[in-house]
């Protein structure tokens, strides 16, 4: 029994379908062969050359990832670029690269959906709702069961998500009720989170200026990173995945990068 990239899309487009991702993005199969029979899968959430390096030395020939390699249309492919030799060497290789972003953020047991489940919220609002489809969109809200502080919420979050340094604004014996989550870069929800009365803000990406603000406002905000507010939401849904193909082939290889690394250092 075999299963082709083609079948994969079906269930990766049924998972997450496309017209969920925001206006900017770029999601769904972006380099390959469709009739292709899957072997060996490598899950990622970018496709760095360490990654793309890590999917040859396993032999993969399906990479997905949460974020997409092609953001806009490039206006060459040549290796004078690291996106051109990152193409380049995907294609040499014979490796599909299939991203899933904004549309699996937005959907329902998507990731804004499964970080909120590791954080212990049994119930939730969707801050930015989705149109398209019904229970989806972009960032969730809700009330913890019982009040925690700030630093309270701190040592949760970094249990949780197994983390080692957050940033924070606020003061630590802030009392906590109402929560908004939206991974990865979050800014553009902060104002509504506010306006739907959120205690705390816990996201991806912040610059200076937005969390001054919010903290004169009286909004505390802690900062997870980027990498951390996704990748192990993205390992958890990547674990759906390999039962999905297991299920339709058991000689299919499922592999959880370990090349994919935080891009900062703390020093």
């Amino acid at each position: 029994m075999s299963l082709k990239i083609k079948e994969f899309i079906e269930y990766m487009e049924e998972l997450a379908p496309v017209n969920l991702k925001e206006s900017y993005d770029n999601v769904g199969f972006l380099i390959g062969d469709r009739e292709e029979n899957i072997r060996k899968v490598l899950i990622a959430l970018d496709a760095t050359l360490e990654v793309i390096e890590e999917s040859k030395s396993k032999g993969a020939n399906l990479l997905i990832t949460h974020h997409p390699l092609l953001f806009k249309k490039p206006s060459s492919i040549t290796k004078d670029t690291l996106q051109g030799r990152k193409i380049i060497e995907l294609i040499k290789n014979d490796i599909n690269l299939y991203s899933s972003h904004t549309n699996l953020d937005s959907v329902k047991n998507g990731m804004n959906d499964t970080i909120m489940n590791m954080l212990g919220f049994n119930s939730y609002e969707i801050i930015d709702k989705n149109p398209i489809k019904e229970n989806s969109g972009i960032g969730r809200i809700g009330n913890l069961e019982k009040e925690k502080t700030l630093g309270e919420m701190c040592d949760l979050v970094k249990k949780a998500l197994d983390l080692k340094f957050i940033k924070v604004v606020g003061s630590m014996d802030k009392k906590i009720k109402r929560v908004a989550v939206i991974n990865g870069s979050g800014e553009d929800f902060f104002e509504r989170a506010r306006l739907m009365g959120a205690d705390l803000v816990i996201t991806g990406d912040t610059s200076y200026h937005f969390v001054s603000d919010y903290r004169e406002m009286g909004v505390s905000i802690m900062d997870i990173g980027h990498f951390s507010s996704e990748w192990p939401l993205f390992k958890h849904i990547g674990r759906g995945i390999e039962d999905y193909l297991k299920s339709k082939d058991e000689s299919i290889e499922v592999f959880i990068s370990e090349k994919n690394k935080e891009p900062y250092n703390v020093v």
